[in-house]
């Protein structure tokens, strides 16, 4: 119950958080400064006063993460990982313990009439006869 009531919540943050970002003015130059550009003074220049949408980012930024770690460990037990191949083989080894030790006597292995040979009771023509 409560492991989706924050499932929805995070999901409601990640989105508020990316329009967030994506709301802010760009402060220019981005990777130019690391080159040595005119934009590097910008990057690396004295700090401009926070705005709210500023401050609202940073807000989500962190209750994000929170969220993260809360979920993660809420969700710590939830989930085993399984195996599809080894579900079928434990249910294969449920119904045939012995299924290595199988003479072939079962009728689900094979269609009726393909498990026996049948030998001819007359020789064939052509062939010779004991006496």
């Amino acid at each position: 119950m409560i492991y989706g009531f924050l499932l929805v919540i995070h999901v409601i943050v990640s989105v508020l958080l990316v329009v967030a970002v994506l709301m802010q003015a760009s402060k220019g130059g981005g990777l130019a400064g690391i080159a040595g550009g005119a934009a590097s003074t910008a990057v690396f220049g004295g700090r401009q006063a926070a705005t709210l949408l500023h401050k609202v980012t940073i807000v989500l930024a962190v209750v994000f993460g929170l969220n993260c770690l809360v979920l993660s460990s809420l969700s710590k037990g939830r989930s085993t990982p399984r195996s599809v191949t080894q579900e079928q083989m434990q249910e294969e080894a449920a119904s045939n313990p012995l299924g290595f030790l199988d003479d072939g006597s079962s009728d689900a292995a094979m269609p009726a009439g393909e498990g026996t040979a049948t030998l001819p009771t007359t020789p064939a023509e052509g062939g010779e006869t004991e006496e």
